[in-house]
């Protein structure tokens, strides 16, 4: 099958999601520094989420640039990480709204491990239908930077209920990771 639908889909759904996130961005009621310091919470909130559902686009794009096909498996390992990434808006307003607050943030957490998770399925099943000797099965190879975030994601979760600015760290330190998109993947690519 083509992979033309798919991204299509895909796009479209991680749109929606970032609309729905900025679309809960409230408006103060004022109009000075002050109407604007009670929402920085949410606003940081926002930001950490809008970066990383970005990040997620970046490496999708990049992942089904470097395929030529899908199947069922890698459909539904699909639609598997567009339901994690749909959690994340909720996420989003549950910890911005209560100040960062342990268990919103351990929620946050595990919605961002949990879509590590279908990102690694995803790629895994995309490997297997095109080869390990296929472009994309030789720029991931191990994937230690993915297994490296998922450790960081799983630590993070009960580290929320020690201190909230541990985990948040954890976040931001896996946003900075994969801040730019995957070069593995493009250098293969650039070998064509």
């Amino acid at each position: 099958m083509g992979k033309g639908r798919l991204e299509a889909f895909s796009d479209g759904v991680i749109a929606i999601i970032i609309t729905i996130m900025v679309l809960e961005l409230k408006v103060p009621h004022g109009d000075d520094w002050n109407a604007l310091k009670g929402l920085l919470p949410v606003f940081v909130s926002y930001i950490l989420s809008f970066v990383n559902i970005g990040i997620y686009w970046n490496n999708h794009h990049h992942l089904f640039h470097s395929v030529q096909h899908v199947n069922g498996k890698v459909m539904w390992s699909n639609i598997h990480l567009l339901f994690w990434l749909s959690l994340v808006p909720f996420a989003t307003g549950w910890m911005g709204e209560n100040h960062f607050t342990q268990l919103p943030v351990a929620v946050m957490g595990f919605i961002l491990d949990m879509s590590g998770v279908a990102y690694f399925i995803l790629s895994r099943h995309l490997i297997a239908l095109h080869g390990k000797d296929s472009k994309l099965a030789t720029a991931v190879g191990r994937d230690n930077k993915g297994i490296l975030s998922l450790v960081f994601y799983t630590a993070a979760i009960p580290l929320a209920f020690v201190h909230t600015g541990i985990s948040l760290g954890l976040y931001v330190l896996v946003a900075m990771m994969w801040f730019i998109p995957d070069r593995r993947i493009e250098k293969k690519l650039m070998e064509e």
